[in-house]
């Protein structure tokens, strides 16, 4: 996989990925993760829970993306639109909450399975 360094406003993250958008979409799951309780609300539509990520998204995010395997703040960085990435991010949620549903698994909500506390890079900030 290759290292992307991802910036979205003044969040930076320098990420391995198989590919730019996965880099996108790491950035948009970290900044997320706070609202993920959201999708084990069952009293929320999607459109509901959309709605309310893209306000959070207009809130604390910059409209775009920058996207590069050279390092931050290049000219010739990859631009992906937020709320595209917020779009598929939220899709990604969505299908994985009815997943869980479908298949009767109950034990752990998606928001205990918060990233900063069981990630991959969980052992970094211990």
């Amino acid at each position: 996989m290759a290292k992307f360094y991802v910036q979205c406003g003044s969040r930076n993250v320098i990420v391995e990925a198989i590919d730019s958008e996965a880099a996108a979409m790491h950035l948009i799951d970290s900044a997320m993760q706070s609202h993920v309780w959201i999708y084990d609300d069952a009293d929320l539509s999607d459109g509901d829970r959309h709605a309310h990520l893209a306000i959070e998204a207009l809130l604390t995010l910059a409209p775009e993306i920058r996207v590069s395997e050279q390092g931050f703040d290049r000219n010739d960085s990859l631009t992906l639109g937020t709320p595209e990435v917020l779009l598929q991010w939220h899709q990604t949620m969505v299908a994985l909450s009815r997943l869980f549903r479908s298949a009767g698994l109950t034990p752990k909500s998606l928001s205990e399975m918060n990233f900063p506390k069981n990630g991959p890079n969980s052992a970094l900030s211990a």
